[in-house]
């Protein structure tokens, strides 16, 4: 079989599956990168948290404050509108801007223990959130200067909901070579007229691609396809 015949194939298996929804996916990522970064966040001297991260204004300490205040509104079912928008997001932060770290960290915890059954009886529009999580743990990594950063163990169980995110941000198709990760990535909708792109890189590089995260001293191609475009985070 060769490569044309193997990506047509790859595309029609994820068409034919792709409305098909595992309700306890983020609930997994948010338990695994639970279990790998509080014993992180706890070691690490408190003068780290004003490191500056990938996103724009935001410290480690504000996206860790972010990141616990999403989940626990999950957990207490605060979700009125406009509950994730910058704004919303900015205010959060700023009612933890008086606590302790390790406050932060518990509520955290917290977060990334209990979130995962809310996100599992919802229908879906919340399981992006688990995502998101996941990639500010790796914002908090680089910032650290610690390895991993958007990979790991976690890194199985992001690539499938990036995969349903691409879709829903109407992202073109694209065709991801990441090697080791079985078989080519198939993200975004196809576009009439338009081929697919096609990405050959590692697998935290196709996650900064997506996320708008900085692309300095990776190495990848990508061919069809604009960096803009693919972001699903705008």
């Amino acid at each position: 079989m060769d490569t044309v015949d193997t990506v047509d194939t790859v595309e029609a298996v994820v068409e034919a599956v792709a409305e098909v929804r595992d309700p306890w996916l983020p609930d997994r990522l948010l338990r695994t990168e639970r279990d790998a970064l509080i014993p992180l966040l706890r070691r690490t001297p408190q003068a780290a948290y004003g490191l500056r991260t990938a996103c724009p204004g935001w410290t480690a300490r504000d996206v860790l404050a972010h990141c616990a205040a999403a989940l626990v509104r999950i957990v207490e079912g605060r979700l009125e509108e406009g509950v994730f928008l910058p704004a919303a997001n900015a205010a959060d932060v700023a009612e933890r801007l008086d606590w302790p770290v390790p406050r932060i960290v518990d509520e955290l915890e917290r977060g990334l223990t209990e979130a995962g059954p809310a996100i599992a009886a919802g229908d879906g529009r919340l399981d992006a959130v688990a995502l998101g999580e996941w990639i500010h743990a790796g914002d908090v990594r680089e910032a650290f200067g610690e390895p991993g950063a958007y990979a790991g163990d976690s890194l199985p169980l992001a690539l499938p909901l990036l995969r349903t995110a691409s879709r829903k941000r109407e992202t073109p198709r694209l065709v991801a070579d990441i090697g080791g990760h079985g078989g080519p990535l198939v993200l975004g909708n196809e576009v009439a007229g338009r081929a697919a792109a096609r990405f050959r890189g590692d697998a935290a590089t196709l996650i900064r691609l997506y996320s708008g995260r900085p692309l300095v001293a990776t190495r990848y191609e990508l061919a069809g396809a604009a960096e803009g475009e693919l972001l699903i985070y705008r």
